[in-house]
Order: structure tokens, then C-alpha cells, then sequence
């Protein structure tokens, strides 16, 4: 698989720069939805940066340290990136009123199911991003039948926990054994794609 493709300046840039993304407009949701309630509860969270469905591949001798990624999830319990040492881990940032979120949503359920199993599965976890209350995030998640959990991040701290690197909404980044960012992918990803950047690290050893 190739180091980047699409756009990879563009790319290049979001990587470099810690930016706090507040929405995504993408996609006008239905307003009498879950989706188009949250949107107009957002109000000003709504200016975004909008991903252009580029990815990119590290070598291990490019990758940055360890992400500090920790937080309480939708389902009310603690995660942290430390505590999954050892595994290959999938973050995937979204908010339920960002239409390009709904509409890789049905991707990353096909991917978990297929790269969550045998004798070397991949962990999932979500980030769900500056959402307007975590009643509408549960919601959204069980709307999408999201079988993982999500870390609430009303605040967008996790942007500075997981090195910037997640500079759109959606947008998705492969962890390694060590917790070090190892794939990023900025925008909608379908499954072919992440599932091939999630095996390409598993294939990694320590």
C-alpha cells in the first residue's frame, strides 16, 4: 500500500498543525432527526475543517511518541490508550450531526466485525467530538449500532491527547503495540481502506 494518497500536501499540513476542529456541515442531516437536533444545539461549533479522504501511513521511525488519549465513554467507563498496550487500536473520531460521519458510519461496523476477531484482533474506540450532550451521543451511537464505545469529549481535549493528528470530523487513526499513531486517515474512510492501514500494523511486531 502506498504512503499517501489524495491530496497529500493538504494532508501533510493537518498533521503538522494541533488544529481543534468544532463541527462538521458537510451534510445537511434531516432536522427532525438525531442528527439535525444535535446540529442545532451546536450553534457556533458548527465551523469545521472538512477532510478530503486522504490517508497516510507511518514508518515506525517517523511516528511521534505514545497518544495520552483518556476519558470517560458514553457507556459511562474509563479508557485509556495506556491500559491497551499491546494491541493494535482504531480511534475513530465523530460527531452525530456531521453527515460524512453517518455516512461511514455502516464502514467502521463492517471493519470492527471483521478486524475485532481471531488470534490478533483490532480494538475499537470512538471519540465522539464536541457532541452536544452525551444523552445524544448514546443515542447516535445506538442509531448507528456502533459496537464499540465512545469517549464524550465535550471539551475537544482529546484533539491534544492524540498529537493533533485528528484534524476533521470524521476522521481516523490506527494506534500501534506501543500506543504511537501509525495511519491516519482525514475524512469519510470505507472499509477496504482501514481495514487494509489496521492490518498492515498488525502485521507489525514490538
Amino acid at each position: 500500500m502506498p504512503a499517501s494518497i489524495s491530496r497529500r500536501a493538504a494532508l501533510s499540513a493537518a498533521l503538522g498543525s494541533p488544529v481543534l476542529i468544532a463541527g462538521c456541515a458537510a451534510i445537511r442531516p434531516d432536522e427532525n432527526s438525531i442528527e439535525g437536533q444535535a446540529k442545532k444545539a451546536a450553534g457556533s461549533r458548527q465551523n469545521f475543517i472538512p477532510g478530503d479522504g486522504s490517508f497516510r501511513q507511518l514508518s515506525p521511525a517517523e511516528r511521534s511518541g505514545p497518544v495520552t488519549l483518556t476519558g470517560r465513554t458514553l457507556n459511562g467507563a474509563t479508557w485509556s490508550a495506556a491500559d491497551h498496550a499491546g494491541s493494535v487500536v482504531v480511534v475513530n473520531l465523530w460527531v452525530s450531526w456531521c453527515g460524512p460521519c453517518h455516512a461511514e458510519a455502516p464502514d467502521l461496523v463492517r471493519a470492527h466485525d471483521t478486524l475485532a476477531t481471531g488470534k490478533d484482533p483490532a480494538e475499537f474506540i470512538g471519540i465522539d467530538f464536541r457532541e452536544s450532550s452525551i444523552e445524544t451521543g448514546r443515542s447516535q451511537a445506538a442509531a448507528w449500532r456502533l459496537p464499540y464505545d465512545s469517549i464524550f469529549d465535550d471539551g475537544g481535549i482529546t484533539a491534544i491527547q492524540m498529537n493533533g493528528v485528528l484534524a476533521t470530523q470524521p476522521s481516523t487513526a490506527v494506534l500501534d503495540r506501543t500506543g504511537r499513531v501509525a495511519a491516519v486517515a482525514l475524512g469519510k474512510v470505507d472499509q477496504a481502506t482501514l481495514e487494509g492501514l489496521t492490518r498492515d500494523v498488525l502485521k507489525e511486531r514490538t
